[in-house]
């Protein structure tokens, strides 16, 4: 299992949480719809200086629907190349509940 963490430009949300449900069956998030940083290159701080905001989706996934969620997400990169879109997978230990 593991954790999906995905920060990225609001302007590409709806293209990759539409691109991740029609890939991944059942696929399951928790989206942050607005958050706040500074990237490598620039601000996202929602202010009059930085305008732009980004957004953090988080998932968890068995191997194979985290490869397809990298593919997915990669695609979208290639399309977007400059929304600042970044992908990082944890590995996730499920709580036993026997």
């Amino acid at each position: 299992m593991k954790r999906m963490e995905l920060v990225a430009n609001k302007s590409v949300e709806e293209e990759i949480i539409s691109a991740l449900e029609a890939g991944i069956h059942n696929f399951y998030y928790t989206l942050f719809p607005m958050v706040h940083g500074r990237g490598k290159t620039q601000y996202r701080l929602s202010t009059p200086t930085w305008p732009e905001t980004n957004f953090l989706l988080i998932s968890y996934l068995d191997d194979q629907d985290a490869d397809m969620a990298k593919a997915v997400v990669m695609e979208i990169k290639k399309r977007f190349p400059k929304e600042g879109i970044k992908l990082f997978f944890i590995n996730g230990i499920p709580l036993s509940t026997s």
